[in-house]
Protein backbone atom coordinates (compact mmCIF):
# COMPACT_ATOMS: atom_id res chain seq x y z
CA UNK A 1 0.00 0.00 0.00
CA UNK A 2 2.43 2.89 -1.54
CA UNK A 3 1.28 6.28 0.30
CA UNK A 4 2.77 9.38 -1.23
CA UNK A 5 2.91 12.64 0.66
CA UNK A 6 3.32 15.73 -1.83
CA UNK A 7 6.04 18.01 -0.75
CA UNK A 8 6.68 21.68 -2.03
CA UNK A 9 8.00 24.90 -0.83
CA UNK A 10 6.88 26.65 1.88
CA UNK A 11 3.81 23.88 3.21
CA UNK A 12 2.77 23.63 6.53
CA UNK A 13 4.76 21.15 8.37
CA UNK A 14 2.24 18.99 10.07
CA UNK A 15 0.01 18.67 7.19
CA UNK A 16 2.38 16.46 5.96
CA UNK A 17 3.66 15.31 9.05
CA UNK A 18 0.44 14.54 11.23
CA UNK A 19 -1.12 12.17 8.21
CA UNK A 20 2.82 10.51 7.92
CA UNK A 21 2.49 9.51 12.14
CA UNK A 22 -0.47 7.85 11.28
CA UNK A 23 -0.43 5.96 8.51
CA UNK A 24 3.04 4.84 8.56
CA UNK A 25 2.04 2.66 11.18
CA UNK A 26 -0.57 0.97 9.55
CA UNK A 27 0.36 -2.96 8.89
CA UNK A 28 1.50 -2.76 4.94
CA UNK A 29 2.07 0.70 4.60
CA UNK A 30 4.71 2.06 2.45
CA UNK A 31 5.16 5.80 2.98
CA UNK A 32 7.03 8.10 0.50
CA UNK A 33 7.64 12.22 0.17
CA UNK A 34 7.56 12.79 -3.24
CA UNK A 35 8.78 16.43 -4.87
CA UNK A 36 9.25 18.12 -8.21
CA UNK A 37 13.08 17.11 -7.23
CA UNK A 38 14.38 14.90 -4.58
CA UNK A 39 16.18 16.67 -1.78
CA UNK A 40 14.99 19.22 1.24
CA UNK A 41 11.60 21.38 1.14
CA UNK A 42 11.53 24.00 3.14
CA UNK A 43 8.32 24.38 5.09
CA UNK A 44 6.29 27.56 5.72
CA UNK A 45 8.83 28.82 9.23
CA UNK A 46 12.05 28.09 7.02
CA UNK A 47 13.61 26.94 9.74
CA UNK A 48 12.70 22.99 9.38
CA UNK A 49 12.99 21.27 6.11
CA UNK A 50 11.17 18.06 5.06
CA UNK A 51 13.01 15.73 2.51
CA UNK A 52 11.24 14.19 -0.74
CA UNK A 53 13.02 11.06 -1.51
CA UNK A 54 11.47 10.88 -4.87
CA UNK A 55 10.06 12.73 -7.64
CA UNK A 56 6.62 13.08 -9.05
CA UNK A 57 7.56 10.85 -11.86
CA UNK A 58 8.75 8.23 -10.20
CA UNK A 59 5.62 7.56 -7.96
CA UNK A 60 2.93 7.99 -10.45
CA UNK A 61 0.14 5.55 -8.85
CA UNK A 62 0.18 5.80 -5.57
CA UNK A 63 -2.50 3.71 -3.69
CA UNK A 64 -2.89 6.94 -1.79
CA UNK A 65 -2.60 10.15 -1.98
CA UNK A 66 -1.82 13.07 1.07
CA UNK A 67 -1.72 16.47 -0.02
CA UNK A 68 -0.62 19.17 2.14
CA UNK A 69 -1.47 23.33 2.47
CA UNK A 70 0.72 25.88 3.46
CA UNK A 71 1.47 29.21 1.82
CA UNK A 72 3.56 27.64 -0.51
CA UNK A 73 0.32 26.30 -2.15
CA UNK A 74 -0.63 29.50 -4.39
CA UNK A 75 2.04 28.89 -6.19
CA UNK A 76 0.57 25.94 -7.90
CA UNK A 77 -2.54 27.18 -8.25
CA UNK A 78 -2.52 28.31 -12.11
CA UNK A 79 -0.85 24.60 -13.40
CA UNK A 80 2.08 22.89 -13.68
CA UNK A 81 3.70 20.01 -12.64
CA UNK A 82 2.18 19.56 -9.67
CA UNK A 83 -1.70 19.78 -10.82
CA UNK A 84 -0.41 17.17 -13.39
CA UNK A 85 0.75 14.90 -11.05
CA UNK A 86 -2.18 14.97 -9.44
CA UNK A 87 -4.52 14.34 -11.89
CA UNK A 88 -2.49 11.38 -12.84
CA UNK A 89 -1.79 9.93 -9.69
CA UNK A 90 -6.01 10.25 -8.55
CA UNK A 91 -6.84 8.35 -12.06
CA UNK A 92 -5.39 5.39 -10.11
CA UNK A 93 -5.37 6.24 -6.66
CA UNK A 94 -7.96 4.00 -3.90
CA UNK A 95 -8.22 7.49 -1.71
CA UNK A 96 -7.24 10.93 -2.49
CA UNK A 97 -7.16 13.23 0.37
CA UNK A 98 -5.75 16.44 1.89
CA UNK A 99 -5.53 19.06 4.29
CA UNK A 100 -6.02 22.41 5.09
CA UNK A 101 -5.35 24.82 1.71
CA UNK A 102 -4.47 21.44 0.19
CA UNK A 103 -7.87 20.76 -0.68
CA UNK A 104 -7.25 24.18 -3.30
CA UNK A 105 -4.93 22.19 -4.72
CA UNK A 106 -7.53 19.44 -5.79
CA UNK A 107 -9.91 21.51 -6.68
CA UNK A 108 -7.34 23.28 -8.84
CA UNK A 109 -6.39 20.04 -10.20
CA UNK A 110 -10.30 19.78 -11.08
CA UNK A 111 -10.76 16.43 -8.83
CA UNK A 112 -13.26 18.06 -6.53
CA UNK A 113 -15.95 19.28 -8.69
CA UNK A 114 -19.47 19.26 -7.62
CA UNK A 115 -17.47 17.41 -4.57
CA UNK A 116 -18.39 18.49 -0.85
CA UNK A 117 -14.91 19.29 0.58
CA UNK A 118 -13.58 21.15 3.50
CA UNK A 119 -10.50 23.32 4.13
CA UNK A 120 -9.01 26.21 6.65
CA UNK A 121 -12.02 27.98 8.09
CA UNK A 122 -10.21 31.19 6.79
CA UNK A 123 -9.75 29.88 3.11
CA UNK A 124 -13.50 28.46 2.83
CA UNK A 125 -14.38 31.18 0.45
CA UNK A 126 -12.12 29.79 -2.41
CA UNK A 127 -13.30 26.09 -2.77
CA UNK A 128 -17.11 27.33 -4.59
CA UNK A 129 -15.00 29.48 -7.04
CA UNK A 130 -12.73 26.17 -8.09
CA UNK A 131 -16.07 23.86 -8.18
CA UNK A 132 -15.83 22.43 -4.78
CA UNK A 133 -18.58 22.45 -2.66
CA UNK A 134 -17.63 24.12 0.67
CA UNK A 135 -18.50 22.16 4.07
CA UNK A 136 -17.64 23.56 7.51
CA UNK A 137 -16.86 19.95 9.12
CA UNK A 138 -13.78 19.20 10.34
CA UNK A 139 -13.41 15.95 8.26
CA UNK A 140 -15.29 15.38 4.53
CA UNK A 141 -15.85 12.29 2.68
CA UNK A 142 -17.28 12.32 -0.81
CA UNK A 143 -16.57 8.88 -2.61
CA UNK A 144 -12.52 8.34 -2.29
CA UNK A 145 -11.85 12.16 -1.44
CA UNK A 146 -11.18 12.87 2.07
CA UNK A 147 -10.35 16.45 2.93
CA UNK A 148 -9.58 17.76 6.39
CA UNK A 149 -10.03 21.41 7.79
CA UNK A 150 -7.17 23.67 9.11
CA UNK A 151 -3.44 21.99 10.35
CA UNK A 152 -4.47 19.83 12.96
CA UNK A 153 -7.46 18.52 11.66
CA UNK A 154 -5.02 16.08 9.38
CA UNK A 155 -4.63 13.75 12.28
CA UNK A 156 -8.91 13.57 12.53
CA UNK A 157 -8.42 12.49 8.74
CA UNK A 158 -5.53 10.55 9.08
CA UNK A 159 -7.27 8.50 11.96
CA UNK A 160 -10.47 7.95 9.82
CA UNK A 161 -8.67 7.33 6.90
CA UNK A 162 -7.01 4.58 8.66
CA UNK A 163 -10.17 3.09 10.20
CA UNK A 164 -11.17 2.66 6.57
CA UNK A 165 -8.51 0.95 5.39
CA UNK A 166 -7.44 -1.41 7.96
CA UNK A 167 -10.79 -1.84 10.37
CA UNK A 168 -11.76 0.33 13.66
CA UNK A 169 -9.63 -1.99 15.84
CA UNK A 170 -6.17 -0.80 13.90
CA UNK A 171 -6.68 2.67 13.59
CA UNK A 172 -8.03 2.55 17.56
CA UNK A 173 -4.72 0.83 18.77
CA UNK A 174 -2.67 3.41 16.73
CA UNK A 175 -4.43 6.11 18.45
CA UNK A 176 -3.80 4.80 21.56
CA UNK A 177 -0.70 4.14 20.86
CA UNK A 178 -0.01 7.89 19.70
CA UNK A 179 -2.14 8.62 23.04
CA UNK A 180 -4.12 11.42 20.88
CA UNK A 181 -6.56 12.26 23.30
CA UNK A 182 -6.83 16.01 22.77
CA UNK A 183 -7.91 17.85 26.13
CA UNK A 184 -7.32 21.64 24.58
CA UNK A 185 -6.36 24.96 26.90
CA UNK A 186 -8.40 26.46 25.31
CA UNK A 187 -11.52 26.77 23.25
CA UNK A 188 -9.95 28.97 20.51
CA UNK A 189 -9.94 26.08 17.44
CA UNK A 190 -12.60 26.88 15.67
CA UNK A 191 -14.56 30.53 14.68
CA UNK A 192 -17.46 29.05 16.32
CA UNK A 193 -15.64 28.85 20.00
CA UNK A 194 -13.01 31.66 20.02
CA UNK A 195 -13.47 34.93 21.86
CA UNK A 196 -14.53 37.70 19.67
CA UNK A 197 -10.81 39.31 20.39
CA UNK A 198 -9.11 36.19 19.06
CA UNK A 199 -11.67 36.20 15.92
CA UNK A 200 -11.07 39.10 15.24
CA UNK A 201 -7.11 39.63 15.37
CA UNK A 202 -6.73 36.02 13.28
CA UNK A 203 -9.06 37.40 10.82
CA UNK A 204 -7.09 40.69 10.35
CA UNK A 205 -4.31 38.86 9.88
CA UNK A 206 -5.87 36.36 7.34
CA UNK A 207 -3.20 37.47 4.41
CA UNK A 208 -0.12 37.05 6.55
CA UNK A 209 -1.43 33.55 7.55
CA UNK A 210 -2.74 32.08 4.30
CA UNK A 211 0.28 34.16 1.99
CA UNK A 212 2.96 33.97 4.79
CA UNK A 213 6.19 35.49 2.54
Amino acid sequence: MQIAVLLFERLTALDAVGPYEVLAHLPGADVVFVGERRGPVRTEVGSLALTADATLAEVSNPDIVVVPGGPGQRAHMDGGPILDWLRTADAGSAWTTSVCTGSLLLAAAGLLTGRRATTHWLAHDQLAPLGAVPVAERVVTDGKYLTAAGVSAGLDMAFTLAGRLAGDTVAQCVQLAHEYDPQPPYRAGSPDTAPPAVLAAVRARRDLILNRP
